[in-house]
């Protein structure tokens, strides 16, 4: 405990920009002796949040540093909660270097570690834990779509919900309280416990409704998996590279070039995509090529959507020679016919034409040409929209915010249906239900979260 008081009463400072050298280098300073790093640096401190030019000098030589615009932003009115400094520094690495090593000498001064800057202001009350998660999802968000959501996650939209649910929880926390403590007074209604079994019942009813997302906040997290396989010199590479835009795997003639799973990761209608191209599906006596195909069922079958690709001139073009994958819905395979190019036959166009129009996703393209590739792309949009189009109304978009809500619903479902001669169990129910919001935002209990959560952070956030 003494290590940590002592961690946390440290000035900390960072550089917060790119690394150099860059046009603009951002050095933040956060503690009780930030004022005391633009007194030594500068000279002087600016008014509260206006910037102000300021030679930039080594307080030990006295040597000019740079000349650089600083704020100073006081305590509790900072993002951090504490006072905070900011020097903006022409991005050089010398000037980098000379201001972090004038900084690393003042007294109490130390560098931050990865998240410090965010974690202050979470201790310090300015951003609940749902906030702070979306901060790092916002910096980590390669799509449109998944800045929109961590935008909506920083704004509060589940953390808020949570504080409000919460609030809801403690008012019937107090109301049994109420029915156990003074049921003996004359100006207790009677009819307490029905109105906190009548609420639990609500707040369970609105928090399943959440619940009932189908995980697409978590799937907008981390992005739908579609992996590419089917049989060896099928064109699964050439399809990989038309769709990564590179010539991200060899193409070669000869079957098993594929070995190991490659993966690339696309933006398609502004959602983020792993598309993975695996082994040739075959019969094989070469060890490394079998665990290649080993590889490539297993992937597939974690995959939300498989692309089944084969040669359309070849007999049983059709076949789609793939484990059924446990949970997986009826649209999950997807059968592409490539080499569309090489067709000859009238009857062969004809059968394909039939096995497209037979219900099952199906696609006639040749990778060579791009013939019929533009319609896949435009189906491979689509399906991404429609699993990961989240919309306003969903707030879950980690694991641990559906487990705590999870957990939650339980205790109040169990509040809902005991009796009303069961005051001790109910008051129970209600505290666990209350501890898991107080985890959900960070109130209570989360020390075994923090570190997981920061050290995901980069240094100077």
């Amino acid at each position: 405990m003494l290590q940590e008081v002592s961690k946390s009463s440290a000035t900390i400072f960072a550089l917060s920009s790119g690394r150099p050298p860059a046009a603009i280098a951002v050095v933040r300073v956060s503690g009780p002796a930030a004022r005391l790093a633009l007194e030594k640096l500068t000279g002087r401190v600016p008014e509260p949040r206006k910037a102000a030019l300021a030679l930039v000098r080594d307080p030990r030589t006295g040597e000019a540093i740079d000349q650089a615009l600083t704020l100073w932003f006081p305590g509790p009115g900072s993002e951090t909660g504490e006072d905070m400094a900011e020097f903006q520094l022409h991005g050089g690495l010398a000037v980098v270097a000379a201001t972090l090593e004038a900084l690393g000498r003042l007294p109490g001064f130390r560098p931050a570690e990865a998240g410090e800057f965010t974690r202050r202001a979470f201790v310090n009350g300015r951003l609940d834990l749902t906030a702070v998660e979306a901060l790092a999802d916002l910096i980590g968000a390669e799509t449109e779509a998944q800045r929109r959501q961590a935008v909506r996650q920083l704004r509060g939209a589940l953390g808020k919900r949570a504080e409000a649910w919460r609030s809801r929880i403690i008012e019937l926390q107090a109301l049994i309280e109420a029915s156990l403590d003074f049921s003996d007074e004359g100006d207790v209604p009677a009819d307490l416990v029905e109105t906190v079994l009548r609420g639990a019942g609500e707040l369970e009813r609105e928090i399943r409704q959440v619940l009932a997302d189908g995980g697409r906040g978590e799937r907008l997290r981390d992005g739908l998996t579609i992996a590419i396989a089917g049989p060896p010199n099928a064109g699964k590479s050439t399809l990989f590279n038309w769709l990564a835009g590179r010539e991200a795997a060899i193409v070669s003639p000869y079957p098993g070039t594929t070995r190991d799973v490659l993966e690339v990761h696309l933006e398609l209608l502004g959602y983020p995509v792993t598309v993975l191209d695996t082994a040739g599906v075959r019969m094989s006596d070469d060890p490394v090529e079998r665990e290649g195909i080993f590889r490539a069922r297993a992937r597939a079958a974690e995959a939300d959507l498989v692309l089944w690709v084969v040669d359309a001139t070849a007999d049983g073009a059709g076949d789609c020679d793939l484990a059924r994958r446990g949970g997986a819905d009826q649209g999950s395979v997807w059968r592409v016919f490539n080499k569309a190019d090489l067709i000859d036959s009238d009857a062969k166009r004809s059968a394909l034409g039939e096995m497209k129009s037979a219900g099952d996703r199906s696609f006639v393209v040749s990778a060579l040409t791009e013939k019929g590739l533009p319609e896949l792309l435009a189906a491979l949009g689509d399906f991404a929209r429609d699993r990961l189009s989240a919309g306003d109304s969903v707030l879950i978009t980690r694991a641990r915010h559906r487990h705590a809500l999870n957990e939650a619903a339980e205790a109040l479902g169990r509040v809902a249906a005991r009796g009303a001669a069961q005051e001790d169990l109910i008051a129970e129910d209600l505290r666990v239900a209350a501890a898991c919001m107080g985890r959900l935002v960070g109130r209570i209990d989360v020390e075994d979260v923090l570190d997981a959560i920061f050290r995901d952070f980069c240094i100077g956030k």
